[in-house]
């Protein structure tokens, strides 16, 4: 979890949660509004991995934040056989991986809209896209494989990327 930001995003968002695979290190960005809305956005992501991958989530490793000690959120996890791990509060370092990864995203997210001239209001987008662009990145940890690769055993293409913040153009269909 990281936030709150000084400026609400472009989506009234202060905040993000970030899951990441201890295998591959996949990360997923959910942007929140309120540290309130981390149970609903853990459930999406719960749906969509193990929709992906027939495959169910077996741990949960998370700091002693609020938002993840609900009784809500610990009955949810034992109901679906999830095993929460918390942190000792004050060592972040327990949980290096997600510690080490949101300071990564926030460092990469930074620079992206003042090169690009845009306002602090653009820290999501950026955020989304070092998100996007760490996932598509070959890692030492993963034998110079990218986690989405790990992920999907399909090498990703990067032909489509551009410069963030570059002109972009949106093609209206004459019938529309």
């Amino acid at each position: 979890m990281f936030g709150p930001v000084k400026v609400p995003s472009l989506g009234k968002s202060v905040y993000y949660v970030s899951f990441i695979d201890d295998f591959s290190r996949n990360i997923w960005i959910y942007f929140l509004k309120k540290k309130s809305e981390v149970f609903d956005r853990f459930k999406e992501f719960k749906a969509l991995v193990e929709n992906q991958t027939e495959k169910k989530i077996k741990v949960l490793r998370t700091d002693n934040g609020g938002e993840f000690c609900s009784k809500e959120f610990e009955e949810f996890c034992k109901k679906c056989g999830i095993a929460q791990q918390k942190t000792t509060p004050y060592t972040p370092q327990q949980n290096g991986v997600t510690e080490r990864m949101n300071k990564t995203l926030m460092e990469r997210a930074k620079s992206m809209p003042s090169r690009a001239r845009l306002g602090h209001e653009f820290w999501a987008e950026a955020v989304d896209t070092a998100c996007y662009l760490v996932n598509r990145s070959p890692s030492s940890m993963l034998e110079d494989k990218t986690p989405q690769e790990v992920w999907t055993s399909k090498k990703p293409s990067l032909s489509h990327l551009r410069l963030f913040g570059c002109d972009a153009y949106v093609h209206v269909p004459k019938e529309k």
